[in-house]
């Protein structure tokens, strides 16, 4: 299969079956998203979930977020992944936001990766999520199951996994897509043992395909050597 089939099949597939993808993170505005995808780094949305309610409660706005310390920031994410850091980040980013900004979550890329911990994938997230615009961040599972499925090629970067997705998904599917990709590694591709028995798009995986390949090279080989056997015996 060509790889623009794979990208027609990939995207008929979750149109139809996944429209409305959205993210797990629990928020209520774009500060509240952007806290919620600094934290989320390394870890999961079911652990950030369970510790932004407390979190937006003692800081419902950046500048109270920035008013604060990384110390007092840290007793309410000490559960989560690299939280010394994070807290720092953090209140950097509230800072930022609320000297630069005027407490208003920017819309651009670039302005968004001026502020502490946030990377090119947080700044995707944000300006698709919130903003609408034309990005697709792209983080451990986005990068895993994009290799699998053959809609990348050759791409050993985010960047580069990003290129190539950008180039060949409609315009208008980035943003959903980027869910699509996630929610399908975070339950289905999995990275370690991903659950092929129940996948509902093997028919156009790249890795499933190279898997059957080399299952059915085994089962001749295995026929080979039993037959060998048989004639020596």
């Amino acid at each position: 299969m060509q790889k623009k089939e794979r990208f027609r099949a990939f995207v008929e597939y979750f149109s139809a079956h996944q429209p409305d993808a959205q993210t797990e993170l629990h928020y209520s505005n774009p500060y509240e998203l952007l806290v919620a995808v600094i934290l989320s780094a390394q870890c999961t949305d079911k652990r950030i979930n369970q510790v932004t309610p407390a979190l937006f409660q003692r800081f419902p706005d950046p500048y109270m977020l920035a008013a604060s310390t990384p110390e007092e920031v840290f007793q309410y994410i000490r559960t989560v992944s690299y939280p010394n850091n994070k807290a720092k980040h953090l209140v950097g980013m509230a800072q930022k936001l609320t000297t630069e900004f005027n407490g208003v979550v920017p819309s651009t890329i670039e302005e968004l990766q001026k502020m502490p911990g946030v990377g090119r994938k947080t700044a995707n997230v944000i300006a698709s999520v919130v903003y609408h615009a034309p990005a697709i961040a792209v983080d451990t599972h986005v990068f895993r199951v994009a290799n699998r499925l053959g809609l990348t090629q050759n791409a050993r970067t985010p960047l580069a996994v990003e290129k190539q997705l950008m180039q060949y998904l409609p315009k208008e599917t980035l943003g959903t897509a980027h869910h699509w990709l996630i929610l399908h590694g975070r339950y289905i591709c999995l990275a370690r043992r991903p659950k092929c028995e129940v996948c509902p798009i093997t028919w156009f995986c790249k890795y499933y395909e190279q898997g059957q390949k080399k299952a059915a090279k085994l089962q001749v080989a295995r026929g080979v050597m039993g037959d060998e056997l048989w004639v020596m015996v």
